[in-house]
């Protein structure tokens, strides 16, 4: 677990609901049909002045929110999605409880999040990977949740050897060119080294996006997760993928908006990040 601080400030406090506002005007979050309800999800019912930020609202977060002794917890994962049971029993039961009887209040915000020009999930890792954002992949969108984005060219090797940098693990890379077995021996010594400079970012669980990448001309695709299925599609379409990990591709959008809201309100923010390897 590792934490990040912006200083408190006096004894400023604000109010739940004025701080929805504000994250709701911030990023647009009324532009967008969701999974998952944005904004304000349980209400701690007190002033706040402390908040602890995360990428998900896991027990182990909640429980460091109230060793912090905050207020409030922003997350960009946060709960009732739509298909899971409507009952607040189980484990999201004892989550729930956790927060009701500290006094927390829990705000959350998902693709909005993710979509933001400035703060937003893609936005900050293209920027931390030295990549500048120049498209949506899907033009149709006007808050795109994935991008496309440009770089001087460069080597697989060398865009696995940033993203570990910048991440602080290692990506799982499939390369595009895929040959079957002598073929690929035979043809190793003479094969041209393919050069990237169009690459497609979504972050999270967005791994099926690779056709659209694909479609839009790119030479690489950057998401957080891998199925079965993307190995063979990145080798079939000559897209070459990095997954990055669902977690690590989601941490810079969150920490980003808390520093925005310490800024505005004198806040004291905390982001408190829970190791987790997916």
């Amino acid at each position: 677990m590792t934490a990040h601080d912006t200083p408190l400030s006096a004894d400023t406090t604000i109010t739940a609901q004025a701080l929805t506002e504000f994250c709701d005007d911030y990023l647009s979050a009324s532009a967008f049909k969701d999974y998952a309800p944005n904004g304000l999800q349980v209400d701690g019912g007190r002033p706040i002045r402390r908040i602890v930020t995360g990428v998900t609202a896991c027990e182990a977060l909640i429980d460091a929110a109230i060793a912090e002794d905050a207020d409030a917890i922003m997350v960009h994962h946060g709960y009732f999605w739509k298909g899971e049971p409507m009952t607040i029993t189980g484990m999201k039961g004892q989550r729930i409880r956790k927060l009701m009887q500290h006094g927390i209040s829990l705000i959350g915000y998902h693709l909005p999040l993710d979509a933001h020009p400035k703060i937003g999930n893609n936005a900050k890792l293209a920027e931390m990977l030295g990549l500048t954002i120049t498209e949506a992949l899907y033009p149709h969108e006007s808050h795109p949740v994935g991008n496309i984005a440009t770089c001087p060219p460069q080597s697989a090797e060398s865009l696995t050897q940033t993203i570990t940098q910048a991440l602080g693990r290692i990506p799982l890379h499939i390369s595009g060119h895929y040959q079957y077995l002598a073929d690929e021996a035979a043809d190793a010594d003479t094969a041209v080294p393919k050069l990237l400079k169009r690459i497609g970012i979504c972050t999270g669980g967005a791994q099926d996006m690779i056709e659209q990448a694909a479609a839009m001309g790119c030479d690489a695709y950057i998401s957080g997760e891998i199925s079965e299925r993307t190995t063979h599609s990145a080798r079939e379409l000559g897209i070459d993928y990095f997954a990055c990990g669902h977690h690590a591709t989601e941490r810079a959008g969150i920490q980003a908006l808390g520093d925005i809201i310490a800024q505005q309100f004198g806040l004291s923010v905390r982001f408190i990040d829970i190791d987790n390897p997916a």
